[in-house]
């Protein structure tokens, strides 16, 4: 059923949704279900109608308006996988690699990676430290999160992941024009850009969802990120 659903609400975004992507969608939905159990990864709808709306169709729905041509990206604060995984799944030719602070979740990840045969890898590492390793460093197209943190403290987050040239992507839910107001000069120091904001519109719902997308102009500065912790505690 879930399956079912998937194919026609990415119908409805405007996506087209292959079976064996949905039945990944699917496989994944089932471990996450199964390991919530066991770690309480993140909350799983019982309805399934809820799940594919919530946790699937919102994640992918950015790519039914003005995606960019990609072939890195790195989701950041991963958690379960939301947006990373199914991304990931959606985007077969993109390497997308998963960033988490917490190794009970990456090994989930990983484990999800390699039953699905997704063209990833999840990473162990806090974000501020993995923005600093010359390997991840400015390396990637889109660097992406949901639900990690408001603008001004996402942007030291991600755009030291992204090259010259990439975009940021951040879903973001009620608030927005605060948190942009609150970003301006996030934006300013990190060399990043506001590109647009627009509506997440999943079929039949009536939620305040949108898509962030920055522009990465010019080089973040070497002292950004700074030390684990105190871009929450001392925001930019």
């Amino acid at each position: 059923m879930l399956k079912s659903i998937l194919i026609e609400g990415a119908k409805a975004l405007g996506l087209d949704m292959t079976e064996p992507q949905a039945k990944k969608l699917e496989r994944y939905h089932q471990m996450l279900a199964q390991a919530n159990a066991r770690m309480n990864l993140t909350r799983v709808p019982d309805d399934v109608r809820e799940a594919a709306d919530r946790n699937y169709l919102d994640c992918i729905a950015p790519l039914s308006g003005g995606f960019p041509k990609i072939a890195t990206a790195v989701d950041v604060g991963s958690g379960a996988g939301f947006p990373g995984i199914p991304l990931a799944i959606m985007l077969p030719e993109v390497r997308f690699t998963l960033i988490d602070a917490l190794g009970k979740r990456v090994d989930f990840l990983n484990e999800v990676i390699g039953q699905l045969g997704l063209n990833a890898e999840a990473l162990h590492l806090r974000a501020e430290d993995a923005a600093r390793s010359p390997a991840l460093r400015e390396g990637f197209d889109l660097a992406t999160a949901r639900a990690v943190a408001p603008m001004n403290v996402l942007c030291e987050y991600l755009l030291p992941f992204v090259r010259v040239g990439g975009h940021v992507l951040a879903l973001k839910g009620p608030g927005l024009e605060a948190e942009l107001a609150g970003a301006e000069n996030a934006l300013a120091l990190l060399g990043g850009e506001l590109e647009r904001a627009c509506p997440v519109q999943i079929p039949g719902r009536d939620w305040d969802h949108r898509a962030v997308w920055l522009r990465k102009v010019s080089p973040t500065p070497d002292r950004y990120p700074r030390r684990a912790g105190l871009a929450e505690k001392r925001p930019l």
